[in-house]
Formats: C-alpha cells, sequence, structure tokens
C-alpha cells in the first residue's frame, strides 16, 4: 500500500514565502522610495512607489470617517479570514490541488497586510500599473497572492465537475447528477 504524500508543510511553506517576499518588498520600498515618489519601469505601464495605505485591498476605504475603527475592523476580518483558511487548509491540504494552492497564496496575503495594520497601522502599496488610460490603485505582493489565490480558486470550480466524478468513481460513491 503506498501512502499519499503529506503536501501541508509545503503549501504552509508557500504561505511563509509570500509573507516572507511580501515583508521584504515592502522593507525594501519603505527604505529606498520616499512617500509619495516613483521609479519608473516602463514608462506609462509600470512604476514602484510608495503609498501609505490605511484602507484594504486597493485602496477601499481608504476616506473612511472613522479610520482607527476601519483600521481594527479590517485586523478583525484579516485575522477571522487568515484562521479560516488554514482549517481549510489544514483539512484539505493532505493532496496537492489548485484549490489547495489557492488557500495558501490567500493565506500568504492575508498574514502579510494583516501585519502591517497591527505594526503600522497602514499598508505599504508599491506596484503601479497603467493599462492604457486605466490606473490600477496601487498595491503589493500580499495583495497580488490574494487576488492569484481567488482566481485560481475560481478556475478550479469552474473546472471541477470532472475532478468530482473521477473522485466519486474512485471511491466507489454514486454520482450526484443535476437536471436542467
Amino acid at each position: 500500500m503506498s501512502r499519499v504524500r503529506d503536501w501541508r508543510v509545503w503549501l504552509l511553506g508557500v504561505s511563509a514565502l509570500i509573507v516572507l517576499l511580501d515583508r521584504v518588498t515592502k522593507h525594501w520600498v519603505a527604505r529606498h522610495v520616499q512617500e509619495g515618489d516613483a521609479i519608473t519601469v516602463i514608462p506609462r505601464v509600470f512604476r514602484i512607489t510608495h503609498v501609505e495605505n490605511p484602507g484594504a485591498a486597493f485602496s477601499l476605504f481608504t476616506d473612511s470617517p472613522h479610520p482607527e475603527l476601519m483600521r481594527w475592523m479590517l485586523i478583525g476580518f484579516s485575522l477571522l479570514a487568515a484562521i479560516v483558511v488554514l482549517i481549510v487548509l489544514v483539512r484539505i491540504g493532505r493532496r496537492f490541488s489548485l484549490t489547495a494552492l489557492s488557500m495558501a497564496l490567500v493565506l500568504g496575503g492575508a498574514l502579510g497586510n494583516v501585519w502591517d495594520r497591527i505594526r503600522y497601522g497602514t499598508v505599504v502599496d508599491f506596484l503601479e500599473v497603467h493599462i492604457v488610460h486605466y490606473h490600477w490603485p496601487d498595491f503589493n505582493v500580499a495583495d497580488s497572492a490574494i487576488v492569484i489565490g481567488g482566481i485560481l480558486l475560481l478556475l478550479d470550480s469552474l473546472l471541477s465537475p470532472s475532478a468530482a466524478k473521477e473522485e466519486s468513481a474512485r471511491s466507489g460513491a454514486p454520482e450526484h447528477t443535476t437536471r436542467a
């Protein structure tokens, strides 16, 4: 009987890597780019900036009339989300899957941003993208991991009907079908 490899340590390692990359890049930006300044990487497309964001991802809730309340609500929500994602990751992470990988990315991103909120009260955003006439709100490595994790989760949910059939065939359970 062959043993199935347990991927949880590796997936938690992905989360830790995201936190590390997020910390290192934010630290570099804070030390090398004055707040409000920018380094042009690709003219009219991509710049490294330094923005202190007291709001949520992509500057949501930045203009809140109660910034301290908003900060603690975002911390609470982020910690709750991280706990839920960690529980899901521990439960499903024995096997490698797109869902497990997406949970690892989301966990790392959530922890990266909540670290800043607790320690500094704001999150450093530094990636600025312009696409034709559209300016994407500045973001960071943690935000990127959360968005990529969400996209992978969506893709997995769209592609999973065949996986559900394979799993039920292996376990001998009857398939659940729906009629239109």
